[in-house]
């Protein structure tokens, strides 16, 4: 267990003091994610930068334009490699008479072998066998074509087919190629352990990736910025809660807002959405309070839970991304507007969010409240982001790992980096032109406005995640979802109307559960001990 601090506090409960967005683990591990994929790369640069009519996705405990920052950088140092290697190959190519090309058919074989094994995490014997003998064969052939290049360097070939010294000068390529090849995986391996390390990573004054020039780049990082953790949502239409994860169990209710007999018409008071949302938010508040048994200083993510208020609004009807009323004046406008309104495109939540395991499980629950025709409505749409993916995890390990590795094994890795490294060279700077020309003519600068197409976040989950990180997500919802239950009932009572048909719907008094009626395919429970079920008619 790491050292904690003294406990200092006076027995007043404190929020813990919580990370900055770009300071994150979460943020940390997608910026190392942006070196070690190319198609996760490509997917951030074309979202975030080549497509800059469409507004960001809310990024939920992570910066987004940092990890744009990386991604554009980690592109523009392969492309100038890529520029290297294809070099030193035409090099070889010209010394050699064209005998430098037999080391082209080994990476032929290595880029077949992945298609011919197929996407699947355990693949048939009729496709693992094929791929591991064209893996073998490479191998083979490459160390034969270095053992023959040694012969003819020493002279055993004589004059036959080129004199030694071109011989020598193809081993002197391919040594060049290998360094090359080595150099620039080091460069990121070394980077993990300065800019990219746990420690350096939150001074974005000296992140090398922030420091880079570009006057589009620096305009739409601003622009992120703006967007990505404003309470004013802009939203497509096809994803609204694009940026949050996969949604949890969604839920509505409906129940009859009928007067208690018991109570004097004097005693009732008006019952507003307002009135409903306050409650429910001093509730889910106190979850911050530890118990009085563990003292102020207990360790629990809910002590940082957040609370606060959103309005989502279509990106339809804007002519310039700029037009996003952003302000804080303009928020307050349409939230005083929608928080009362049942409209169809705007719509005003209660966001309560909960980031666990260092911002990699964010837990978000949307509660809208709604009274209409004497009904009062509650929707509760919980969603859950995924753990960052493995190989981003395993990153600060495996470069740990490479960097001290013997002389012998660096060097072999060096050389099995070399038949490969001419299409991968060809094939980034093709795709370097292909988004440069996509920027030049694409027309995106003056395009309409549109709603994020999919977050970068989200594109960094693998979709699975611990045991442990199963029942947290199960903890907080749970945790979340009484509160908000047991505020609309209490906001209910002290308005001087049943919660009879209300306590039905949600409690059964009897065992402890809790079922939602008429939600279909849904799950939900609530206290101590609940449970749920989903039966074939509707959720119970």
């Amino acid at each position: 267990m790491p050292k904690q601090p003294p406990d200092t506090s006076t027995g007043v409960p404190s929020k813990p003091a919580p990370t900055a967005p770009h300071a994150s683990e979460a943020t940390r591990l997608l910026c190392a994610g942006t070196y070690l994929d190319t198609g996760y790369r490509d997917r951030v640069i074309e979202e975030l930068h080549l497509n800059e009519q469409r507004v960001v996705a809310p990024s939920l405990g992570f910066d987004a334009a940092r990890v744009l920052a990386h991604a554009l950088r980690a592109r523009r140092l392969e492309l100038l490699w890529s520029c290297a290697v294809l070099a030193l190959w035409a090099g070889g190519l010209a010394v050699s008479y064209g005998l430098f090309a037999g080391y082209l058919l080994p990476g032929v074989l290595l880029a077949l072998a992945p298609w011919v094994r197929g996407k699947a995490a355990h693949p048939p014997l009729y496709r693992w066998y094929p791929a591991f003998l064209l893996r073998w064969w490479a191998w083979t052939l490459l160390v034969v074509l270095l053992l023959l290049n040694l012969l003819g360097a020493v002279g055993v070939f004589g004059d036959l087919v080129v004199a030694p010294w071109q011989w020598w000068a193809a081993l002197v390529e391919f040594g060049l190629i290998a360094f090359c090849a080595h150099t620039q995986r080091e460069q990121f391996h070394r980077a993990l352990a300065a800019e990219l390390s746990p420690a350096r990573f939150p001074d974005t004054a000296n992140d090398p990736a922030e420091q880079a020039a570009g006057a589009r780049r620096r305009r739409l990082m601003r622009r992120i910025r703006v967007e990505q953790h404003a309470p004013l949502i802009m939203y497509r239409e096809a994803h609204p809660f694009c940026g949050a994860g996969f949604a949890y169990d969604t839920w509505v209710l409906a129940v009859e807002l009928r007067p208690d007999d018991e109570r004097e018409d004097g005693d009732r008071t008006p019952i507003s959405n307002r009135v409903v949302l306050d409650k429910v938010r001093r509730l889910v508040e106190q979850l911050r309070v530890p118990a009085e048994q563990a003292g102020p200083s207990v360790r629990d993510r809910l002590r940082a839970l957040e609370v606060d208020e959103c309005v989502f609004l279509p990106v339809e009807g804007l002519t310039a991304r700029e037009q996003a009323p952003y302000s804080a004046q303009a928020f307050e406008e349409h939230r005083a507007r929608a928080v009362e309104e049942g409209a169809e495109k705007r719509r005003h939540f209660l966001r309560i969010r909960v980031g666990g395991w260092d911002e990699e499980l964010v837990v978000t629950v949307y509660v809208r409240i709604h009274t209409q025709g004497g009904m009062l409505m509650l929707e509760v749409a919980p969603h859950v982001l995924a753990p960052v993916r493995a190989a981003f995890k395993d990153a600060d390990r495996d470069a740990h790992r490479v960097r001290n590795n013997t002389a012998f094994g660096k060097a072999a890795g060096a050389l099995a980096l070399v038949p490969a490294s001419p299409f991968r060279a060809v094939s980034r700077l093709l795709w370097g032109a292909v988004h440069a020309a996509r920027l030049l003519t694409g027309g995106y600068a003056g395009a309409l406005p549109e709603g994020p197409a999919l977050s970068v976040r989200e594109l960094g989950t693998d979709g699975t995640g611990s045991q442990f990180q199963a029942m947290d997500v199960d903890r907080y919802l749970k945790s979340v979802q009484d509160r908000v239950a047991n505020g609309v009932r209490v906001a209910l009572a002290e308005c001087g109307y049943q919660t009879g048909e209300f306590v039905q719907k949600v409690v059964n008094i009897s065992s402890g559960d809790v079922h939602i009626g008429s939600v279909e395919g849904s799950t939900f429970a609530v206290g101590s001990g609940a449970s749920a079920t989903v039966s074939k008619n509707q959720g119970s």
